[in-house]
């Protein structure tokens, strides 16, 4: 396959030896999620799916992030609820939903490559990828109990899958960040490499499946999805809607403006 270049306003395609490689590409901001990042991703995917030449996809993040989550300057893309509120329910079904499926559904094999911070969104993204390759200095954080929020971007369901209930509680509840040899310990990713090997190795591996059988990639994809994402549809919609809850708290106008005042956040609990 000849090699060819993509460059959307905040993601950077690139093709080559059957490989595609999706670059979430705001680095100024580490690669946090605003509306044309969402747009820019979903769009990448599903064009990524449609190439019959494509047989292999790697996810990472220009920079030193491969995405630091939601952008809380821009978390619904200017959508509003009656109420004022930011339209979260919104934002999850109609832009982040749809780049869950689009991954679980692609019958190719779909690479992360995680190249310092997971957060948030950011994490959920790595999550529902195929294989995950972290960098030594990579973490990954569920940050959204830390502003009064709850998981989302499928996170509920794939964590919990990965590492079992009692570190998916941990991770979900407590908010701590844990380190690519932590993850590992636990089963969340794949492998861990040095950093300045991360983009080696992941190539590496891209072209071996690219040059793989890619049919029995997508069985056995329809396979896991079969049995452990059977619900995910079910399970996005029940995160969408308990999130336009948590939206509506006071808890979480606290905790994003503790956020952005770069303070404690002082939660009372409704």
């Amino acid at each position: 396959m000849s090699e060819s270049h993509q460059q959307l306003q905040t993601v950077e395609v690139r093709r080559n030896d059957g490989v595609a490689e999706i670059e979430l590409n705001r680095p100024q901001a580490l690669n946090a999620w605003n509306h044309q990042l969402g747009s820019d991703l979903r769009a990448a995917l599903e064009a990524t799916a449609r190439d019959q030449d494509v047989r292999a996809v790697v996810i990472t993040g220009a920079g030193r992030a491969f995405s630091s989550g939601a952008d809380l300057k821009d978390i619904s893309g200017g959508e509003l609820t009656p109420d004022g509120r930011p339209d979260v329910y919104k934002t999850l079904t109609e832009r982040y939903h749809p780049i869950m499926h689009a991954i679980r559904e692609m019958g190719k094999p779909v690479i992360a490559a995680v190249n310092g911070p997971a957060v948030g969104i950011g994490c959920s993204l790595a999550l529902c990828c195929d294989l995950i390759l972290a960098a030594e200095s990579a973490y990954f954080l569920l940050a959204f109990v830390n502003i009064g929020l709850v998981p989302d971007g499928g996170s509920s369901l794939f964590l919990p899958s990965r590492i079992g209930m009692a570190r998916a509680s941990e991770m979900a509840l407590l908010g701590e960040r844990v380190g690519a040899e932590q993850a590992l310990e636990w089963g969340l990713v794949n492998r861990v490499v040095a950093d300045e090997a991360l983009r080696e190795q992941t190539r590496t591996l891209a072209v071996r499946m690219a040059a793989g059988p890619t049919r029995s990639y997508a069985g056995t994809k329809r396979q896991l999805n079969s049995w452990l994402y059977s619900n995910m549809a079910s399970q996005l919609e029940l995160e969408a809607q308990i999130q336009r809850e948590m939206a509506g708290s006071d808890d979480f106008l606290e905790g994003a403006m503790a956020f952005i005042e770069k303070r404690p956040a002082s939660f009372s609990g409704r």
